[in-house]
Order: C-alpha cells, then sequence, then structure tokens
C-alpha cells in the first residue's frame, strides 16, 4: 500500500479508529494473497513492505505526546511495530511462516471494530 493509497483512505475515513482499520484490513488482505497463492519474492516483498510501513506510522503516531491512548497501550504497539519489522525480516530471508503477521493484524482490527 503506498504513502498516497494510506492517504486517499485517510480522506474517505468518518475517523481515526476507522482509517486505522481499512488500513489494516488493505494490508492483511495483502499478507494473506501471499499466504494463499505461489506469490514471487516481489510480492512477498511488496505485501511485507506494506505492513511494516504501517506498523512504523503507527509507531510513530504513539511516539507523539499528543497521542492520547494510556501509555501502556502506546508502549505494547510500539513493541509490536518493533516485532512486526524483525519477523517480517524473518519471512522474507528465512521463509519463516507469515501467520502471526496475519494474526496480529486481525487482532489489532477485532480491538479497533469493538469500540
Amino acid at each position: 500500500m503506498s504513502i498516497k493509497a494510506y492517504q486517499r483512505a485517510a480522506t474517505q475515513a468518518d475517523n481515526p479508529r476507522e482509517l486505522e482499520y481499512r488500513a489494516f484490513g488493505q494490508v492483511t488482505a495483502g499478507l494473506v494473497r501471499v499466504k494463499e497463492t505461489a506469490s514471487a519474492t516481489t510480492v512477498i516483498a511488496e505485501a511485507l513492505d506494506a505492513n511494516r510501513r504501517l506498523w512504523n506510522v503507527l509507531s510513530a503516531d504513539c511516539s507523539t505526546p499528543e497521542n492520547q491512548l494510556p501509555s501502556p497501550l502506546r508502549a505494547q504497539i510500539v513493541s509490536l511495530a518493533l516485532w512486526v519489522s524483525r519477523y517480517s525480516s524473518e519471512v522474507l530471508r528465512d521463509g519463516a511462516d507469515i501467520d502471526p503477521l496475519i494474526h496480529i493484524n486481525r487482532t489489532m482490527m477485532e480491538g479497533l471494530a469493538a469500540h
């Protein structure tokens, strides 16, 4: 997902929670496509990169003093973003299973949808 696509999604969302849910939906769909098809390395790399960029945006947002989430939750999101980055490298480099990334994203989506 490109930055332009993320920005387009931002203008279509009614609130930040919907934006985040849509962004997770898009990158998770890309990860699922990688899992379900015999994807070329470039397709896998693109899906992982889009997922990493989403988590980096969330991590950066959680690092700002203006973020209104509770501090422990912000720290957990930053920690997850670091894990996503490291694990994505394992997927690309070592062929690790992509399922944990899909699971984390779906869990985040469930949390976003619950409120």
